[in-house]
């Protein structure tokens, strides 16, 4: 065989072995590095802590609950992927800072992500990301405030309003929609059934945007001089509509001229909403005057506004109220929203506001009371605006100064002041 022939096949062979070498080493030194990491997290840790006075085996930092138990508590979020790698090289518990944001490392590797979690006394909002959220942080229908250093204010709250629209859909409640999603605010619409089938895209609209689907009846009839097979069928014939154009029924109710009973209410099977501010926009078809009466009306956080989005100045006007509300801090949200977070759950009955003091008198069916969402830490006390003061009705009495259109001697009272039925047709 040639000499050079040969000497080639050696050293193909010595770079092999040295390449078998080299990588043989390699496995040695990664399986050495994670071998250390387990001491340090494993071993020494504990020891440190066990030295510190910390006992072994606990966190130095009050333990996350389960989602199961609350569902706005944060969930311990184990350290992956190329979003945690800044995390990776922090080892040691507590707070720690990276150009995303502060997070917080547990003693056991992982960190707090989602949601509310009491660290040191004090309860804090982290992101999906496990970064430390500040500002207003939304968790299903309720905002809670959390201060620049990230500690929760429980002195400020949101407070909260129901705008509601009827008689639609109609040719401006699409320019309507687009106001509310472009401010994300919900609002509730008591549609007449006669009226989907000309509007089925707004229906389908109001639906994809958070909005909530309610019925005004077929064709707007004095619910009281009907059979109640006739009143069953008008909502029957409303809701067929609703799901043709939305997939859905409607959830809630509105009578037309603000006249039921409770036979009615049990016959349609739905709870029934009358308001707390009306706005008479169907009277004055003025957009000034529209927008007047509500940015001049009682606004008491857990109010329900009466509006009409078939008439051109309701909506005008509403185009101007959704954002100021909002600039003003409010929250605008559907009446089962409303309902939601004020701790009442919705019977077959009439709902005409849900005030902190009409609460407080036992006069809204399905109210649990002052309750707790669960989250360690967080209060649900009195309600309170966006700068910490007091937010009262001007009830001192406890006379709210309407009824709330159930079946007594003077009739049907709508909010109009008469008994002439009329809501705006």
């Amino acid at each position: 065989m040639d000499k050079r022939v040969l000497r080639e096949r050696m050293r193909r062979k010595k770079r092999q072995m040295m390449i078998r070498r080299i990588t043989r080493l390699a496995t040695y030194a990664v399986a050495l590095v994670l071998v250390l990491v387990f001491v340090i997290r494993g071993v020494i840790f504990p020891i440190i802590n066990r030295v510190g006075g910390k006992e072994a085996g606990k966190p130095v930092e009050v333990q996350a609950q389960t989602a199961e138990a609350d569902p706005n508590a944060a969930i311990r979020q184990p350290l992956k992927g190329k979003g945690d790698i800044g995390k990776v090289s922090a080892m040691t518990p507590g707070w720690h800072e990276d150009e995303n944001g502060r997070w917080y490392q547990n003693a056991d590797g992982t960190y707090y992500a989602g949601g509310f979690q009491e660290i040191d006394g004090v309860t804090y909002s982290f992101d999906n990301n496990g970064h430390l959220q500040t500002g207003w942080v939304a968790k299903g229908v309720k905002d809670y405030y959390f201060n620049d250093d990230g500690s929760y204010n429980p002195e400020k709250k949101r407070p909260m309003l129901a705008l509601t629209f009827d008689d639609g859909p109609g040719e401006y409640t699409q320019k309507l929609l687009d106001c509310l999603e472009e401010n994300n605010a919900h609002a509730t619409f008591f549609m007449q059934g006669q009226n989907v089938g000309s509007f089925p895209d707004a229906v389908k609209r109001m639906a994809e945007i958070g909005c909530e689907i309610g019925s005004h009846s077929w064709n707007h009839p004095q619910l009281t001089n009907l059979d109640l097979s006739d009143v069953a069928k008008q909502f029957e014939d409303t809701d067929n509509a609703l799901i043709q154009a939305c997939g859905q029924p409607a959830s809630v109710a509105r009578a037309p001229y603000g006249a039921y009973n409770q036979d009615i209410i049990d016959t349609v099977d739905k709870p029934f909403f009358m308001w707390s501010l009306d706005t008479r926009d169907w009277d004055t078809l003025d957009a000034d005057a529209d927008y007047n009466a509500v940015m001049n009306g009682d606004l008491t956080d857990g109010s329900i506004i009466l509006m009409h989005d078939i008439h051109e100045p309701s909506v005008n006007a509403a185009l101007r109220i959704i954002p100021d509300l909002v600039a003003q801090g409010y929250k605008l949200v559907t009446v089962s929203e409303l309902a939601e977070a004020k701790g009442v759950t919705l019977q077959n009955a009439s709902y005409v506001d849900f005030w902190d003091s009409t609460l407080g008198r036992g006069e809204v069916a399905g109210y649990e009371g002052n309750v707790s969402d669960g989250t360690s830490g967080i209060d649900d006390g009195s309600v309170t605006d966006t700068d910490g003061t007091d937010i009262t009705d001007g009830d001192d009495n406890g006379d709210d100064g309407y009824t709330d259109g159930e079946e007594d001697n003077s009739g049907f009272d709508d909010g109009e002041g008469s008994d002439d039925y009329s809501d705006g047709e």
